[in-house]
């Protein structure tokens, strides 16, 4: 789906390898108002972000085949351009967002199974905390 301009602070790239998860949390965010662009793995996702994809935030998936979540922390934050964009980590890790954040930043965190109303509240607390987009 192509996004304007106009949408383009609202638009969230979600890397997650579950298909389902994707798809129903693509459609509860595009409910309030955002634009979803879903990528199933590290690499994809990095893909979007170097092919001009601007994403207001990244919904990120930790557990995931092959790269992980952390992978993708990584190269996102060695990147200077991509290391900015705000992150909201989904996970049913059982990993702490203290933990989390020693070694990824600042980040939020949202266990799964999360609920719509979570997420965007853990969204609204990433861009705020970036200044927003």
């Amino acid at each position: 789906m192509p996004v304007t301009s106009s949408a383009a602070s609202r638009v969230v790239l979600f890397v997650e390898d579950d298909a389902d998860i994707r798809a129903s949390t693509a459609e509860s965010l595009e409910d309030e108002g955002f634009a979803v662009v879903g990528a199933e793995t590290v690499d994809e996702g990095l893909g979007c972000l170097r092919q001009g994809i601007d994403p207001a935030v990244i919904l990120l998936d930790l557990m995931m085949p092959i790269r992980t979540g952390w992978d993708f922390r990584r190269e996102q934050l060695a990147d200077p351009i991509l290391r900015e964009i705000p992150v909201v980590v989904v996970t049913a890790s059982g990993v702490s967002a203290e933990s989390l954040r020693q070694e990824m930043g600042q980040v939020e965190l949202v266990p799964k199974p999360y609920t719509s109303r979570s997420l965007v509240q853990a969204i609204a607390r990433a861009l705020a905390a970036c200044g927003s987009k």
